[in-house]
Parts: structure tokens; C-alpha cells; sequence
């Protein structure tokens, strides 16, 4: 085996982790697939196990992207732009667990993990800007959505073209994974957190 593919099938097994499903049943004997929205990110970690797992959750979601995007460097493959590719790996293990029987989450977090490993300066700012929304807005997807597009917009300014086409296509597909709640954001009866201006404006 070639430790190309090698690198691909360890970044999809990294990134397969369900870390909510697992935190969820060890610590709190709850199943977040039966459960809230029946999603293994941190929303549905935040709704059904709390603030500080959906924190833990999020932390070890982002540092699953983070982690697959290192494998062609851990195995000495390729140039910089293999931690993109390979990271998406991780992205497609996390929305298509092969220990939740390809079930999984919206990959949000994890696609975070990928810029993290590759553009550490940008993740702050994309990260700095979604924590804005959302508190801003009450609205994870929004939020995510938003980061996701600016983020593509501004990569198109750089002089990283190969960034830019994984970007873009992330964002696709991330926008695939929120149909659901895009329909929702359009008919204005998407779910919002408990706190932030908008909850806070509409329970004055």
C-alpha cells in the first residue's frame, strides 16, 4: 500500500471518531443520534449533553481535521498542498462515519482542523469572525455558513489557487450537508441557541 493511500484511509479513520456520539455515551449515557437534531456535532452536542461537552466536542472535531491534514507530512508525502487533500479525507469521515454505519455530522468544525493545519493566521480570523456571529445571530448554521463563504471569497484574493478550488469546494459541499437548515434560515423557523443578541431580543 502506498502510503499515499495510506495517509487517505488514516485521515478518513481520524476524522470517522464520532466525538459526541462518544462522549455523550460514556459520560452522560445518552445516544446524541436518538436525540435533539440526531447530529454528531457540537449543536446537537450543546442541546443535548451541554456547554462544556459541546466545547470538548468541537476542540476534538477541529483537531480531527487538523490531525488528518498532517498525515502526508507524518509520511513524508507530497508537497504542502497534500495537507488539503488529504484532509478531506477527515472531512468525509466525519459526515460519513464508518463507525456510525456512514452517518455523521456537517463536517463544519473539521473543515476548521484542515485551515488550522494549513493557514493558522486565517483559522483565527475565520474562527474569531464565526464566534462573532453567533453571538451576533444565535444561529450556528448562519454563522458557519457565512465564515465559510467569506472565507472562500477572501482565499480567491490570494495567490494560492489550489487553496482557493478546495475552499470553494468545502463550502459546496458544506452548504449540501445545511439544506435542511437553509430551508429552515429562508422560512425564518431555523433552531438558535440560548444565548446571544438575537435570543436575547426575542425573549425581552
Amino acid at each position: 500500500m502506498s502510503n499515499f493511500l495510506l495517509s487517505i484511509i488514516l485521515s478518513y479513520l481520524v476524522g470517522s471518531f464520532p466525538s459526541a456520539y462518544v462522549i455523550g455515551k460514556i459520560f452522560y449515557n445518552k445516544n446524541v443520534l436518538e436525540l435533539g437534531s440526531k447530529n454528531v456535532g457540537t449543536t446537537n452536542a450543546y442541546r443535548v449533553l451541554g456547554p462544556i461537552p459541546a466545547i470538548f466536542t468541537m476542540v476534538i472535531d477541529i483537531l480531527k481535521g487538523t490531525l488528518g491534514s498532517f498525515m502526508p507530512v507524518l509520511l513524508g508525502i507530497g508537497d504542502r498542498h497534500f495537507m488539503l487533500y488529504i484532509g478531506f479525507a477527515a472531512v468525509l469521515g466525519h459526515s460519513f462515519s464508518i463507525f456510525l454505519r456512514f452517518k455523521g455530522g456537517k463536517a463544519v468544525a473539521t473543515s476548521a482542523g484542515i485551515l488550522l493545519a494549513y493557514n493558522p493566521l486565517l483559522f483565527i480570523m475565520a474562527f474569531a469572525t464565526f464566534v462573532t456571529l453567533v453571538l451576533l445571530t444565535s444561529t450556528v448554521s448562519f454563522s458557519s455558513l457565512t465564515t465559510l463563504t467569506l472565507l472562500s471569497i477572501i482565499s480567491l484574493f490570494g495567490h494560492d489557487t489550489i487553496f482557493s478550488v478546495i475552499a470553494i469546494l468545502v463550502t459546496i459541499f458544506i452548504f449540501i450537508r445545511h439544506i435542511p437548515n437553509i430551508k429552515r434560515l429562508i422560512h425564518g423557523n431555523e433552531n438558535i441557541l440560548n444565548f446571544g443578541l438575537l435570543h436575547y431580543l426575542k425573549n425581552k
